[in-house]
């Protein structure tokens, strides 16, 4: 078993590693031939790359069969191309997947190997061309105009047109003021908060009343806009005063579980509940998979497999007892993408209070705090937005 440590081969860093011939053409610095369907230049990357492949064509001399093993996503399906078109084995090729390292898991990828998924290479093959016509322009000029250094690609392009956006979005944002009232409450010794809704029958105006345009109420909103002396007043009128609990709305409501992690949604919650940065959280992920503790972790899959589903029932029953286990297992809309899986626990006896990893050092962003009581808080109309967690309220 041998490693090609990466991508043995991808498009040049510069020019002058093309073939002579091409060395002059006027897309030359892209490595795409934009004159002849878009073909990429492949060449070996560097020194490191080069001692890889003479490395892996001795080994390959005296081999049976070439059995590829890179990841099972697009980028590893990739690697185990430019691996093919490299080292020309004329020994059988075979290529196997597996989504965790377990023993399990290798034994069923061996008996079960495929050829190598061309619809997977073209799209790593096409994400990575657009990355060069889209991001070598880019990165020149954001180096030239912003700061040098500063690189961008096909994602961050669309980035900065979105922060463009934002901005305009912010230069014509006009702010209005408005108060309202939050009262601190006991009853039967649970206390609760509750906000003023309405003054004789007249509903208290709210940022979504707002013309975001004009920074003024909305034509037709017939709402009541309290400001702070009018706020206050009320403030003042109402302490002391008695309270009633004159209606009680129940309702019920049920709670399924959430889906299967992504790498989206492992980051955010990672990011959510222990304050870790993305790379971080690829980090430990990096070391629980290559230790054999969770699946592949770069995934956008939600599909569960039935081997999955029945070790998560059959590790909840014996955490929790088979009162706590349905049935019938819940189902989750799978958002699959070709053959990926979800990330989970490989081996789900284990628990994590016995894996061992190493401090994480953590940089938190500050929490917001609010404060509660009968008394009048100020608000601003808010921007066109979704609203930030603990922000102003309105």
């Amino acid at each position: 078993m041998r490693a090609s440590v990466g991508h043995v081969r991808d498009l040049p860093e510069k020019a002058s590693e093309l073939p002579e011939a091409k060395r002059k053409k006027a897309w030359a610095y892209l490595g795409v031939d934009v004159e002849k369907d878009f073909d990429p230049v492949y060449v070996v990357k560097g020194g490191r790359a080069k001692k890889t492949v003479a490395t892996l064509k001795k080994e390959l001399a005296s081999a049976d069969e070439l059995i590829l093993a890179t990841d099972h996503d697009r980028e590893g399906e990739a690697i185990g191309w430019h691996l093919v078109q490299v080292l020309k084995p004329k020994v059988p090729v075979k290529r196997m997947v597996f989504h965790e390292i377990t023993k399990s898991a290798i034994q069923e990828a061996l008996n079960q190997t495929r050829e190598i998924d061309m619809s997977l290479v073209e799209a790593q093959e096409t994400r990575r061309i657009l990355d060069r016509l889209v991001g070598y322009p880019l990165s020149h000029l954001v180096s030239k105009k912003i700061k040098y250094g500063l690189s961008a690609g096909r994602v961050q392009s669309v980035a900065v047109r979105l922060l463009v956006q934002r901005e305009r979005e912010r230069r014509h944002f006009h702010v209005a003021t408005y108060w309202d009232l939050r009262g601190a409450f006991e009853a039967e010794s649970k206390p609760f908060q509750a906000d003023l809704q309405a003054i004789d029958g007249l509903s208290i105006a709210t940022g979504k009343d707002f013309d975001e345009n004009t920074g003024k109420l909305a034509a037709g909103k017939n709402v009541l806009l309290l400001g702070e002396t009018e706020a206050r007043a009320i403030t003042d009128r109402l302490k002391g005063a008695p309270f009633q609990v004159v209606d009680v709305n129940e309702s019920s409501y049920k709670m399924r579980p959430k889906p299967p992690f992504t790498t989206s949604t492992l980051q955010q919650e990672a990011s959510r509940k222990l304050g870790y940065s993305a790379r971080e959280t690829m980090r430990l992920a990096q070391t629980l998979y290559e230790n054999g503790l969770i699946t592949y972790m770069r995934t956008d899959s939600t599909h569960l497999s039935q081997q999955a589903i029945g070790a998560a029932r059959k590790a909840a029953e014996g955490l929790f007892g088979a009162a706590f286990v349905p049935d019938t297992p819940g189902s989750t809309r799978p958002r699959a993408r070709g053959r990926r899986r979800h990330t989970r626990p490989s081996v789900p006896r284990v628990m994590p209070s016995s894996i061992p990893i190493g401090p994480v050092s953590r940089e938190r962003a500050p929490s917001s705090t609010s404060s509660s009581g009968c008394a009048p808080s100020p608000a601003r109309c808010p921007m066109p937005s979704a609203p930030e967690p603990g922000g102003p309220r309105g």
